[in-house]
């Protein structure tokens, strides 16, 4: 009997995170694969959490996030970038970044619309892109500078390009993408009249590099839908609270098709992000110099292995070139590291619709605890020799 699934999703049958964190299981690996801290966010933000269940916001809260909330978010792009939202029709609370990326894709493109993004790319737009019908058209970023190439990005626009997908600060490259950069993708999108959906979690965790969002660019406001994320903010991405923001039309495309994903996102939990986005940005701050702290740990302890190391500029993660260990499969090298290092990572290709593109490159994880990287360092470097 063939498979029931839709073939569109066949591609995406299982992430290769599930596949990299059921290995690490297996073989009791450090788990440098998936982005998740292995530590709680601030105890302030936890506690905020608590006493909203104690105090009763226990039920449904509106489909687009409590009012509280919403003010929090809009205050947010205020305060940081200077974008003004009314948080009763610009602002929209999903769970999760993914639900906002799903959400924003499935409201704004129609089968047989093209959407241009960058590869390698996070792998729920590929997904995203699938269930909406769309026709994905990637542009690659070049190792190790992470730049692209203007032309080719010109080219892959067309009279069908309806969305750009953009990702900066960049998972999994850790690149944050320049003014200049982002100039010329919006002056593309200016000329053929395509919507950005713009992925900006790890907005607040970049390192010597500023972050510019592009809908602060001229003309940009009205056409971008910008999308954060609680997790990534706070450390605590169990939570699943992110946002979209944007002109109201935009906001009320993805508005459409949340409200028959989730319908609605924990109440208690968007009760303590509201609080914390009020804290201030000192919370935001620490977390950022402690994890380039644990960046700069990761990467000399990658080279000590022997490892090509391009340091990230932002994320939770750092990617480095395995062929200097004579790899020349990243993908069957990181399947086969777990049980051979006690080490588990990713590969890069699997972010790419031409694999060979990156076939040597491998993502680590350093929002982890600093004993964690040690100990992933010290594995990996007796296990290159």
């Amino acid at each position: 009997m063939s498979s029931p699934l839709v073939d569109r999703m066949e591609p995406h049958a299982e992430t290769i995170f599930a596949t990299m964190s059921a290995l690490a299981l297996e073989h009791d690996a450090v788990n440098l694969g998936q982005g998740f801290p292995d530590t709680d966010g601030p105890e302030e933000v936890l506690e905020a959490a608590r006493a909203a269940i104690t105090a009763g916001h226990n039920q449904y809260p509106p489909t687009i996030g409590i009012p509280t909330l919403r003010e929090a978010v809009a205050a947010h792009q205020a305060r940081h970038h200077s974008l003004r939202h009314d948080p009763a029709t610009e602002v929209l609370i999903t769970s999760g970044a993914t639900e906002a990326i799903a959400a924003s894709l499935l409201g704004l493109v129609s089968p047989g619309d093209e959407v241009v993004t960058f590869e390698p790319y996070y792998d729920s737009y590929a997904a995203g892109i699938d269930l909406a019908g769309g026709v994905r058209r990637t542009v690659p970023l070049s190792y190790p500078d992470l730049t692209f190439d203007p032309e080719q990005l010109a080219a892959a626009f067309s009279e069908r390009t309806r969305v750009v997908l953009l990702n900066s600060p960049h998972n999994p490259l850790g690149k944050v993408f320049t003014r200049a950069e982002l100039e010329v993708v919006a002056d593309l999108a200016r000329r053929h009249d395509a919507w950005v959906i713009s992925d900006e979690v790890y907005e607040h965790l970049t390192f010597d590099v500023p972050h510019v969002p592009i809908a602060t660019l001229p003309g940009m406001a009205e056409r971008t839908l910008t999308i954060g994320s609680a997790g990534k903010f706070f450390s605590v991405t169990g939570w699943k609270v992110g946002w979209v923001t944007g002109p109201a039309a935009l906001v009320r495309a993805a508005r459409v098709v949340k409200q028959y994903l989730t319908f609605t996102t924990a109440s208690p939990l968007q009760h303590a992000v509201a609080h914390a986005l009020d804290l201030g940005a000192q919370v935001l701050t620490d977390l950022t110099d402690s994890l380039q702290e644990r960046r700069d740990l990761l990467v000399a302890g990658l080279a000590d292995a022997g490892l090509d190391v391009r340091p990230s500029d932002g994320t939770y993660f750092v990617v480095a070139d395995a062929a200097p260990l004579g790899v020349p499969d990243a993908l069957q090298w990181c399947l086969d590291l777990p049980a051979a290092a006690g080490v588990a990572a990713v590969p890069v290709s699997v972010f790419c619709d031409d694999p060979q593109r990156m076939s040597t490159l491998v993502r680590f994880a350093f929002c982890k605890q600093v004993p964690v990287i040690e100990e992933a360092c010290r594995r990996l470097a007796a296990f290159t020799g």
